[in-house]
């Protein structure tokens, strides 16, 4: 098999560092070329956010609004109950977040640290249930929660979160195992029950971990369409997801792109404040939770 030039032969007479330097500059333009082809969309959709409708698919296209009007905003929170809709997400979130956080955690600390009988077995079984698709039960899911009385509740997009997830219980035990486990016996010898180190040792060690699956779970429940779907029926009780979905066009109402721009605007930014604000742990978390198996 062919092998990799050395870097002495890939920029032949140039010394080292011009070398690297060279490299690097590289790397950076097509960084850069790959960040702004993945932005062109966003920043298409806040510019028409703030146009008329009518200028939003003028040819050639307008990147600047001219005019420049903030009536999208104002009219899209006014036709329909988006205060509403944001509160009824935010709840969802909470106690997803609460959920996936104490179901997960648990889980994966017992699977890194506690010894039994049987544990790796479990493990296995645990991970094989990832290969399920998660779209062949949703029949059975769906009747199952009818039985209950909880269609359109809350319940069915909450309760799940409390039974933890096989992608972020791997990923917490992984995280997990990185740490010494003399920390752990150091505990020990001082009285601390096994709680006691989840508590103490692990969790305030686990910070870059425990912030990658705050940013997910975020992410996948504020934007999440496919479940509110199928188990909200009334507009009280709709997220943001299904109230934006409210204003694309139907046979009686032509679509409004104005408004649909400035909607989803709005959706972007607590995602995008949230990672920014944590983004060093985020990157942290996934650099560390494939470290050891």
């Amino acid at each position: 098999m062919s092998q990799a030039l050395p870097k002495s032969k890939r920029f032949r007479g140039l010394p080292p560092k011009l070398q690297e330097k060279i490299g690097l500059a590289i790397l950076q333009l097509l960084v850069t070329i790959g960040a702004i082809i993945t932005f062109i969309p966003a920043l298409w959709m806040v510019s028409g956010s703030f146009k008329i409708e009518k200028n939003i698919f003028l040819s050639p296209p307008q990147w600047i609004p001219d005019p420049w009007t903030w009536n999208n905003y104002k009219e899209a929170f006014t036709i329909l109950p988006f205060a509403r809709f944001t509160m009824n997400t935010l709840i969802v979130v909470a106690f997803s977040l609460l959920g996936t956080f104490l179901s997960n955690t648990l889980t994966a600390y017992g699977f890194a640290r506690l010894r039994a009988r049987g544990r790796e077995i479990l493990f296995l079984l645990l991970l094989s249930t990832i290969m399920l698709p998660a779209y062949v039960t949703i029949i059975p899911t769906y009747v199952l929660f009818s039985k209950l009385g909880w269609i359109n509740t809350f319940l069915p997009l909450i309760v799940p979160t409390f039974f933890g997830s096989p992608f972020w219980i791997f990923m917490l035990r992984q995280f997990y195992m990185t740490i010494p486990l003399e920390l752990d016996e150091a505990a020990r010898i001082d009285g601390a029950s096994s709680l006691q180190i989840f508590w103490q040792v692990i969790l305030p060690l686990s910070k870059p971990a425990l912030t990658t699956l705050v940013i997910f779970t975020f992410l996948n429940v504020w934007k999440d369409f496919f479940r509110p779907l199928i188990y909200l029926n009334t507009q009280d009780k709709f997220t943001l997801a299904i109230g934006l979905n409210l204003l694309k066009g139907t046979a009686d109402y032509q679509t409004r792109y104005d408004l649909l721009m400035a909607v989803s605007t709005v959706m972007s930014l607590p995602p995008l404040i949230l990672f920014f604000l944590a983004q060093k742990y985020f990157i942290q978390g996934l650099a560390m939770t494939g470290l050891k198996g």
